[in-house]
């Protein structure tokens, strides 16, 4: 492990991207994806399709998915007292109809402020500025939040995504299911139905865990030294059947497959040091880096992460940032699409080459 005195660089996780190479749209067929494969042991990389997945995975494995739902979280609106235009993205429920959001412009938006939008169909009042300029706001409404927002709301596409999206639910996983998440558990979008079906034949376990992915996944790394980085907090949620699910696979000897970055967080937020998974719920701000040791999880389905950021850090800490560096170098030459709606890659040992 490292010491809390010793520095892991931030520039280090660095990669220069071409902006052509950024995925702006989704494929039309989800699973027709290209899939690196990188050995995370010896660092051999090779390139597949998506479908070519099947033949990573053996019977006897678990595959762990995240089943949250993406919130039409983008509201437009004015404040009530200038008619300025005001942007709020929904971030976190606290309780009732209080939100944790992020407002822009932030800096008038004080609190007492009151902000209208689709013309007085939703209202709210800032309470409080809290961590990072966040904004606590009181929701006001007649009938139910969750149908005034799904009219009045937007998807919140990342900011390196411009063009506009003409169906919402390509934005969503086919398995989402809980809704909370103000951004898609991007892995698993290239998953068919027909596809998690031809797994599930091969004899892998499928199971589900719930992680409300917040605005941390957007946020680069803004220290010089890792280890001083502060966490973003996630609420997740772990039935009992699922986590019997992965100790019955650990102790049989199967792998524990994470399906994204936000599985692998939830599932290791819930070991103990032994790697047994028990049912919970909370939130987690588990920082995942370079000398971490993986409790549960064997292997990880991911996406091309952003440079310098946390999930660079968490891909690294299990296949070592030389590998991982490397990897993305010759992503980029063999020009794969990057970020949310780019192509995928599976991290693995060598058991299966």
């Amino acid at each position: 492990m490292i010491e809390k005195n010793q520095q892991i660089k931030t520039a280090d996780f660095y990669f220069d991207l071409p902006e052509e190479l950024i995925a702006q749209d989704p494929l039309e067929d989800r699973s027709s994806s290209k899939l690196l494969a990188l050995n995370k042991t010896t660092g051999k990389v090779t390139h597949h399709s998506f479908k070519d997945l099947k033949s990573f995975l053996q019977s006897g494995d678990c595959l762990v998915l995240n089943n949250t739902k993406v919130i039409p979280a983008r509201l437009h609106g004015i404040k009530k007292e200038t008619g300025a235009h005001v942007e709020v993205l929904l971030l976190k429920r606290l309780e009732g109809d209080k939100w944790e959001t992020l407002v822009r412009p932030g800096r008038k938006i004080k609190p007492g402020t009151r902000l209208s939008f689709g013309d007085g169909l939703l209202e709210a009042e800032v309470l409080e500025v809290v961590e990072e300029g966040n904004r606590i706001l009181q929701f006001q409404y007649q009938g139910i939040f969750e149908t005034v927002l799904d009219q009045l709301g937007e998807m919140p596409l990342p900011p390196y995504i411009t063009h506009k999206l003409a169906d919402k639910e390509r934005y969503q996983t086919v398995y989402a299911k809980y809704e909370g998440s103000a951004a898609a558990p991007t892995a698993g979008l290239h998953f068919t139905k027909e596809l998690l079906e031809d797994i599930e034949r091969m004899g892998v376990s499928i199971t589900f865990v719930t992680l409300h992915v917040g605005l941390g996944t957007f946020r680069p790394v803004k220290v010089e030294n890792v280890l001083e980085h502060h966490m973003h907090s996630e609420y997740y949620e772990i039935s009992r059947e699922s986590a019997e699910m992965m100790n019955k696979t650990k102790a049989s000897g199967g792998r524990v497959i994470c399906v994204g970055t936000t599985s692998c967080r939830t599932i290791e937020s819930a070991a103990d040091e032994q790697g047994r998974i028990y049912p919970c719920s909370g939130n987690t701000e588990i920082f995942i880096y370079p000398g971490y040791q993986f409790k549960v999880m064997d292997a990880l389905i991911t996406n091309f992460h952003l440079p310098e950021s946390t999930l660079m850090m968490l891909v690294s800490a299990l296949a070592g940032k030389e590998n991982v560096m490397k990897a993305y170098q010759e992503a980029i030459e063999e020009k794969y699409r990057f970020f949310s709606f780019g192509d995928a890659m599976i991290i693995v040992d060598n058991h299966l080459e």
